[in-house]
């Protein structure tokens, strides 16, 4: 990058953070980029071009609402919970993935996503998937912490790490995949309660990495009713389609667990700021309130049957429902970009309050 291109970054970041510490208003932007780290609900498409993964929505119906109607790596019709948030934060439209092969500096100054299908924390929970365990992404972060530097120099870079949003979504495969179906983890933790505890203390960890990095505001949000995805309903229950109760108090659980350790990893951390961000709520009540949503589906995603067409089996010769928004899930896993929408706008209100404390 040439001398005057490094000048005009340097002023872009600067009037960034300028902004940032001057907010008072919705108009201004609370943070001058977003970060992701976690699992299929915040991988934008890091997938499709790490050449293991066996989870990828490269392929319609996925990403059949997003501009030009085509598939680009997230798993659901079009955006993820990531972009809604980066939007009505004002910081981009959509949060591209670490991977894609041409990315522009501005995209890299604003915010990318590493986040990888099918991970979790526990990297016996990448296995099957050969997804990029939670652990591993930070790998991906320093490399980004590089080429930002190489863009705006080493303080401004350091200025945005430290000011930017971490979203960190992952856990949900740990014990759905891990735990539940393959129980990988059940020869040794028994009981759920200590396989959430082990989960937890990756957790802690994996924050702690990235607040060794630069990191300082983070939001973690919590698991989702699991026992209420589809593909859950249709593999364990065997007379009606209902939620797998159990599986729901399992998530119940970690999610108390979570809250209640998140502000002990804060107070530890010098200058941290972390946000538990409530997703069970809401999709349980989208869940409980169908009406309430617009919704007249949430027992079955709008691809194919909506049992268990997800991945590769959720693909462009797969019918889809006629009216998308009207379904809760897009797959047997994945919520759709309605659900999306009212999940991100939720947990934006969150952010906002918690930003200006």
């Amino acid at each position: 990058m040439s001398t005057s291109e490094t000048i005009v970054f340097t002023l872009f970041v600067s009037a960034l953070l300028a902004s940032c510490i001057a907010a008072d208003d919705t108009s201004q932007l609370l943070f001058p980029a977003i970060l992701a780290f976690g699992d299929s609900t915040v991988d934008t498409g890091n997938n499709n071009y790490f050449l293991p993964a066996r989870l990828k929505a490269k392929h319609l119906p996925y990403g059949v609402d997003l501009p030009g109607h085509e598939a680009n790596g997230r798993f659901s019709n079009g955006k993820l919970m990531t972009d809604i948030i980066a939007t009505k934060l004002n910081i981009k439209e959509f949060v591209p993935p670490f991977l894609q092969p041409i990315i522009s500096d501005q995209d890299i100054v604003n915010g990318v996503s590493f986040a990888s299908a099918g991970s979790g924390y526990d990297d016996m929970t990448s296995i099957a998937t050969l997804a990029i365990p939670v652990l591993k992404q930070p790998r991906m972060f320093k490399n980004y912490i590089a080429r930002l530097k190489g863009i705006v120099g080493d303080k401004n870079a350091m200025e945005i790490i430290e000011n930017a949003l971490v979203v960190i979504s992952a856990g949900t495969n740990d014990f759905a995949i891990n735990y539940y179906t393959m129980r990988t983890r059940r020869i040794d933790y028994r009981q759920i309660s200590g396989y959430q505890d082990f989960v937890l203390k990756r957790l802690d960890g994996f924050v702690r990495e990235l607040y060794g990095l630069g990191c300082r505001k983070f939001v973690v949000a919590g698991l989702p009713p699991i026992g209420c995805l589809p593909i859950e309903m249709t593999t364990k229950m065997q007379t009606a389609r209902a939620c797998v109760e159990q599986e729901n108090k399992d998530s119940v659980l970690y999610n108390h667990k979570l809250k209640k350790h998140l502000p002990q990893i804060e107070a530890s951390l010098t200058g941290s700021k972390i946000l538990y961000a409530n997703i069970y709520g809401p999709l349980m009540d989208m869940i409980q309130n169908p009406r309430k949503y617009g919704f007249k589906e949430t027992k079955k995603g709008c691809c194919g049957t909506g049992l268990l067409e997800a991945a590769f089996l959720c693909n462009d010769f797969t019918k889809t429902c006629p009216h998308h928004s009207d379904h809760m899930f897009w797959d047997s896993i994945h919520p759709s970009e309605a659900s999306y929408n009212y999940l991100g706008n939720f947990i934006d209100a969150q952010i906002r309050g918690w930003a200006k404390v």
